[in-house]
């Protein structure tokens, strides 16, 4: 969840690049110091000096201090983490320029070969950087990555010169949410206008200094929030001085982009909130399907046995392996079907993922009853692996990271794209936090189903695996992924896309200003008109 402390840093205060520089150089600093932690002996505690049943007598346990400074390290490298992630992929992403058309083409492809790119360092850490600990030793598996860490830092540093740091900062975004709301309360008596020109929005003048080319149309729908930009009309309920609507109070009148960014947050949410099954069925892959797995023979060859933990490596493999052709070929020739410039909509990407998502837990169901019939055949004396191989589970795996190349990287390109200008390291923070909630889920459902369904068996999901029923629990997952995809494509219908709002203010300034038949209010001014007459389109409170 750090990212998101790191997203409201970058869109209120900092900005992208020196949040992601300060969060750079944290991160770098957590890692020496996990390293450190390992290496020097003031910092860990000594090795052990036999194995015995009761490590206790023969291991000292750590000090106060060196438990304190290697938490202190973790704690620190997981709000670097944080800072990083909720801005490098926005910050990568502002590096193309949109009006030109060959850098529009080559962002649309940017999800695609980024997500390549962390799939294959993630293969490398879980495989090689991985042996090198268990073999070789804890000072250079940690040391490894410190010093990668510190390279990415330098570099990142000497390439400023090369950046487009056009960030926009909006203030807190929360507060701009917040200011919309208590607005939209304050006015709830106010009557809507039905000319959505006679909302209030920022003049020509500040929306080039502040927002330019960021402006957001008015669009339908979620009409209570429209009245947080609706202008007063002079009441005897209360007089409003003329300094007042000039510079209105941001807690009692907001602009349409502003207004327009908080609906484009509440459209995202229900997306955000049916994208977490999916999160939750992937957990699963470190997990219960981990779980499987020891069970099995994993036998390749006469001298090598696969450990279980490295089948979550044919899920990244996967991802590397399909994404290139996914860019490549997938969606050139859905182009031509759907006639969209990215192949699939981005919620169209993603429903497809969830269906492929529902279709892998569905084969990890069948599997286990195929294990399970295998199990209960042999006996309840039965001692080691089942007679089954480990690739039993692979169809899951490789279908997993199918769906992987279509939510995942769909996702990415949907929070980044639709969230609010001003907001975009929140709208990555929100893709970064399905995981992290996706995987809260994830442990509910196994702590609720195996208080539920425990018996002297062990319940679905017990010690014992081959006396569970951990085929029921993904029968079960496989259900909700069913309902969820119901309710997905039903918000994905309702949804309405952000690039289709948006306002090209150096075009809008070139043109005169419109007025209203009493000729006192004027599109992009947040007027009212005198002597209490409500300009036209509006009702006047009784």
């Amino acid at each position: 969840m750090t990212p998101l402390i790191g997203a409201f840093i970058a869109d209120a205060y900092l900005g992208r690049y020196l949040t992601l520089g300060t969060f750079l150089c944290g991160y770098f600093l957590a890692l020496t110091f996990v390293t450190m932690s390992v290496t020097l002996p003031a910092l860990k505690p000594p090795e052990c000096n036999g194995l015995t049943a009761d490590l206790t007598k023969f291991c000292r346990p750590a000090t106060k201090l060196q438990r304190g400074f290697f938490y202190f390290a973790l704690y620190l490298m997981a709000m670097g983490a944080g800072g990083i992630k909720s801005c490098v992929t926005a910050f990568a992403g502002d590096q193309f320029d949109i009006t030109d058309p060959v850098e529009a083409k080559r962002k649309m492809s940017f999800p695609n070969w980024w997500f390549v790119s962390i799939s294959f360092g993630t293969m490398l850490s879980v495989s090689l950087l991985v042996y090198v600990q268990d073999t070789i030793g804890w000072t250079w598996g940690y040391g490894i990555p410190t010093g990668i860490a510190g390279l990415a830092t330098l570099i990142f540093f000497i390439g400023t010169p090369l950046y487009r740091t056009h960030h926009i900062r909006g203030g807190s975004p929360f507060t701009r949410v917040a200011q919309v709301l208590v607005s939209a309360a304050r006015n709830w008596r106010v009557s809507v206008p039905t000319n959505p020109e006679l909302l209030c929005e920022l003049d020509d003048k500040e929306a080039l200094t502040q927002a330019p080319g960021k402006l957001l149309r008015h669009t339908p729908g979620l009409v209570f929030l429209d009245k947080a930009a609706t202008v007063p009309v002079m009441t005897h309920e209360r007089v409003y001085r003329f300094e007042e609507l000039m510079k209105p109070d941001p807690w009692r009148l907001c602009t349409v982009t502003q207004v327009e960014e908080v609906k484009l947050l509440v459209r995202m949410l229900p997306i955000w909130v049916t994208n977490l099954m999916f999160s939750a069925v992937f957990a699963q892959v470190g997990t219960l399907f981990l779980n499987q797995g020891t069970t099995l023979n994993r036998q390749m060859g006469p001298n090598f046995q696969i450990p279980a933990a490295s089948m979550p490596l044919f899920v990244t493999l996967t991802i590397c392996v399909f994404l290139p052709l996914y860019d490549k070929f997938f969606v050139p020739a859905v182009r031509r079907i759907t006639g969209d410039k990215r192949g699939l909509t981005m919620l169209q990407r993603i429903g497809v993922g969830q269906v492929i998502s529902t279709i892998s837990i569905t084969v990890a169901a069948f599997v286990e009853m195929k294990r399970l019939r295998l199990a209960h055949s042999l006996g309840k004396d039965i001692v080691g692996p089942l007679p089954m191989t480990i690739f039993w589970l692979l169809p899951q795996y490789m279908l997993t990271g199918i769906c992987e190349v279509f939510i995942s990287v769909g996702q990415m390109e949907f929070f980044l794209d639709q969230a609010p200008a001003s907001m975009r390291s929140l709208g990555n923070a929100l893709y970064l936090s399905t995981v992290a909630v996706g995987s809260f889920l994830s442990s509910l459902l196994v702590s609720i189903v195996t208080n539920i369904t425990y018996d002297s068996n062990g319940g679905w999901i017990g010690n014992n695996l081959n006396e569970s029923h951990m085929d029921y629990f993904y029968w079960l997952l496989t259900g909700l992924s069913l309902l969820n995809l119901f309710f997905y494509v039903l918000f994905a219908k309702w949804y309405t896309y952000k690039d289709s709002n948006k306002t090209d203010v150096s075009r809008r300034s070139s043109e005169s200003p419109s007025s209203d038949s009493s000729g006192a209010l004027q599109s992009g001014h947040c007027l009212t008109v005198p002597n209490g007459v409500a300009p036209l389109g509006y009702k006047e409170l009784k």
